[in-house]
């Protein structure tokens, strides 16, 4: 009999097509794909699929298990700070400046390059599977599955919001009130694709903030995510008046430093064999730290 291994769809990639789940969330490469095709291993619920169907947030997909036959990214060679590491799961501390896999015209210098050359070198084969995104400029903690059915169980904590991730954050003006909710959907920017917006029909998003620093021009934030859309904290900060230091795109660029002043630096989760809880935390990197002494010395 066939293996399928189960993945539920969470709404951070509901409305993808089944194509695009395959090959970007679980980073399939097109041969892979082509053989799981001519197997009829896509399956949505208990029938067969086809690629271009639209997933939606509940959604069974059942992929037929595959031994891994390939990294899904070409290994290069490259720094990678390892936090955490067992035989499911892997936690690097991603530095500012670099994507979490190739996209677009970039192909090269991304955390899974770099991931995928550290397996091969172990003489590990293994697909790089990262359970959820951070911006390009966004440093901290990113979470990978090293194998299909840890992945399946650490997607299952994040939509049953059992994951939890925590951010730091330093913003222009210090918000009101100090700590709170934030519950505003999300959706795409009515005339900039690249961009995010608070939108009625967009979809649902929540993130909790605390202030744990006033500063004479800023504020040091604690924050952590409900849901997990694009730009999720950059736009509703912006929102109640409140945009991250140094963020061009919601708010304006700092002289203190050259990205959005946003470090993942926390994640917590459930080990998916033994059901332990673990919690990785990623110190907060130099420029960051700069930015800190900065505003401390002005509100002297």
């Amino acid at each position: 009999m066939k293996a399928f291994t189960a993945y539920t769809i969470t709404a951070e990639h509901a409305g993808l097509s089944v194509e695009t789940y395959l090959k970007q969330v679980l980073q399939l490469s097109g041969r892979k794909l082509q053989k799981l095709t001519r197997q009829k291993g896509i399956r949505l619920g208990n029938k067969p699929t086809f690629l271009t169907r639209p997933l939606k947030n509940g959604d069974i997909l059942r992929i037929l298990t595959l031994e891994d036959s390939g990294y899904g990214v070409e290994p290069e060679s490259g720094a990678l700070s390892i936090l955490f590491e067992d035989e499911d799961v892997l936690v690097v501390d991603k530095p500012p400046y670099q994507l979490v896999h190739p996209a677009g015209r970039t192909t090269h210098g991304t955390v899974a390059n770099h991931l995928a050359f550290e397996f091969s070198q172990r003489g590990i084969l293994c697909t790089i599977r990262p359970l959820h995104r951070l911006d390009r400029d966004t440093s901290g903690c990113l979470l990978f599955a090293k194998n299909a059915q840890s992945q399946t169980r650490l997607e299952t904590q994040l939509k049953e919001r059992r994951l939890k991730r925590s951010y730091q954050a330093l913003v222009e003006t210090a918000p009101q009130p100090p700590a709170g909710t934030i519950d505003a959907a999300i959706g795409e920017h009515p005339s900039q694709p690249n961009r995010r917006a608070i939108s009625p029909k967009g979809d649902a998003a929540v993130t909790h903030y605390q202030t744990r620093q006033n500063y004479a021009s800023g504020a040091l934030l604690e924050l952590e995510l409900e849901t997990g859309r694009t730009h999720q904290i950059r736009v509703h900060l912006a929102h109640i008046g409140s945009p991250l230091l140094g963020d061009g795109m919601y708010g304006k660029r700092s002289p203190l430093l050259s990205r959005q002043a946003l470090h993942a630096y926390s994640i917590r989760f459930f080990q998916p064999s033994s059901g332990e809880e673990i919690c990785v935390e990623a110190p907060l990197p130099n420029d960051f730290l700069r930015a800190i002494n900065a505003l401390e010395k002005d509100s002297i």
